[in-house]
């Protein structure tokens, strides 16, 4: 038995320590998400070393010490995902209801074809706005009723698994989709007017996730350079959708810092979205940040629909004063350089893909 823990402690410590590296290459960029996983394997591993082990030697001491250490770290990145930790946005104030948006972000998995229940979904939470991902002409014409009671839409259906709808029955000023690193990854921008009159920007994003053979690069672009766009707008702005990265990665951080936006998710839990099917390999993978004039009325993960991700039902309220009790993270010159360069590097990956 004790061969065996240390061979997987080993393993989880090399898992810990791997994500330092400030690198975009796919098999270092993966331990990102299971940190709530590598924890607990972790203080598995940790109290079977107490129980099997003898210590008389400096090797075993150490090895004990890197797992508490290595234990420590997981779990200090994922703790402000927890109801444990401050809330970085507020509870929304009592008062009138047109000052809100009601947002459902959903990957729908483009091949799954239960969208009686998608639909049956949003008609019982009656959201403002919807943002579906991975559709295709197939989940276009599924849709398509939704105009009746949705008269603004942008409609981008793909058959790559990265199409997207978005419908509001707020109205649309200026929708467009847009390729800003990949050629047939899209994301979509529109200005939305809430019933009080006063106009926000909505973003919603789905870049590629990592995996063997693709890297992060372009990923990282993408939202870095929305999260720019984001923080040099006049209006207040909302970035959601599927970023497969995880809210506790470095890169989120960055994006955060850069886009001076706000994580509702932050002290109230952890609203792990994906894999809806696999309950022990589960992380958030589906995002709504906020600019800090916005507080928070709902937030709620959805139930399973067939997708292999869980939707996201947000009601955010504009409070004018808000920005003043809930502060973003700031952007220093640093972080300002490195998102720079990881934009370079993104574009960069996205000239050399074929043509």
């Amino acid at each position: 038995m004790r061969p065996v823990l240390y061979a997987i402690g080993v393993i989880l410590i090399f898992a810990t320590v791997l994500p330092l590296v400030r690198t975009g290459a796919w098999w270092i960029r993966i331990f990102d998400f299971p940190r709530q996983q590598i924890a607990i394997l972790l203080g598995s591993v940790f109290f079977g070393a107490l129980f099997y082990g003898s210590f008389t030697r400096p090797a075993e001491t150490a090895f004990l010490l890197a797992l508490a250490i290595s234990f420590g770290y997981q779990c200090c990145r994922i703790f402000p995902y927890t109801p444990f930790a401050t809330k970085q946005v507020a509870d929304a104030n009592p008062g009138d209801g047109s000052a809100s948006i009601r947002l459902l972000i959903a990957n729908v998995l483009m091949d799954n074809r239960r969208a009686g229940d998608f639909i049956e979904m949003i008609r019982a939470h009656d959201p403002d706005v919807i943002l579906a991902l991975e559709t295709d002409d197939w989940w276009d014409r599924q849709l398509a009723f939704l105009e009746q009671d949705y008269p603004f839409a942008l409609k981008h259906p793909l058959a790559n698994t990265y199409g997207m709808h978005l419908f509001s029955r707020l109205e649309l000023r200026s929708p467009m989709v847009r390729f800003l690193v990949e050629a047939d990854v899209p994301s979509v921008h529109a200005a939305v007017r809430l019933a009080s009159g006063e106009w926000i920007d909505f973003y919603g994003v789905h870049p590629r996730p990592p995996k063997p053979q693709r890297d992060t690069e372009k990923r990282d672009a993408e939202i870095l350079i929305i999260g720019k766009e984001a923080a040099a707008s006049e209006r207040p702005a909302i970035i959601a959708g599927d970023y497969n990265d995880v809210a506790w990665s470095h890169t989120t951080k960055l994006f955060q810092r850069i886009s001076h936006t706000l994580d509702p998710r932050v002290g109230r839990g952890m609203f792990s979205t994906f894999h809806a099917k696999y309950p022990m390999l589960r992380w958030p993978l589906d995002h709504v940040f906020h600019e800090a004039s916005f507080t928070l009325g709902t937030l709620k993960r959805l139930g399973y629909f067939g997708s292999d991700h869980f939707p996201v039902l947000v009601e955010l309220v504009r409070e004018a004063n808000a920005g003043r009790r809930q502060m973003a993270p700031p952007a220093d010159r640093q972080a300002r350089r490195e998102a720079e360069k990881k934009i370079e590097h993104g574009q960069e990956a996205g000239d050399r893909e074929p043509g």
